[in-house]
């Protein structure tokens, strides 16, 4: 099971890499395997709508089953399919990289984290900071 103290590292730990690195400011957000948050850290600069992306990026990995990266390869080439899916899926659904399924060490799902606030490489790259810090794996779709 996903804790919240776990989820809470997760999210502190993206912002501080993100901070670390010089990133624009971001919001991290981490659900459960249904999709129902279990944190939600914004960087006070951050953006207005970065939540609703952050959310939508987590969702969207736990909908399809498969990391950010696979996502937008998959909405690359199916592109209709992927924004009638975006239209369907509750959470939304962002096909990009800065969405993780989150695994433990046995590969279970435990969840799924999102990011947004710079360009997607750059949102990954503090997500997966913050993954680091945990003894959990993150599933980027790589």
């Amino acid at each position: 099971m996903l804790t919240i103290e776990t989820a809470v590292q997760i999210a502190q730990q993206t912002i501080a890499e993100a901070k670390k690195r010089d990133f624009a400011p971001m919001c991290v957000a981490v659900l459960d395997p249904g999709a129902h948050p279990i944190a939600i850290l914004r960087d006070e600069r951050a953006a207005i709508s970065r939540p609703e992306i952050a959310i939508a990026k987590a969702a969207g990995c736990l909908g399809m089953g498969f990391g950010g990266r696979e996502l937008q390869r998959r909405a690359e080439a199916l592109p209709q399919f992927f924004n009638a899916l975006a239209a369907i899926f509750p959470k939304g659904m962002v096909a990009l990289p800065g969405g993780v399924l989150l695994r433990d060490a046995e590969g279970r799902l435990l969840g799924a984290v999102g990011v947004s606030g710079d360009t997607s490489d750059n949102d990954e790259t503090a997500l997966l900071a913050g993954v680091a810090s945990t003894n959990l794996v993150a599933e980027t779709g790589e």
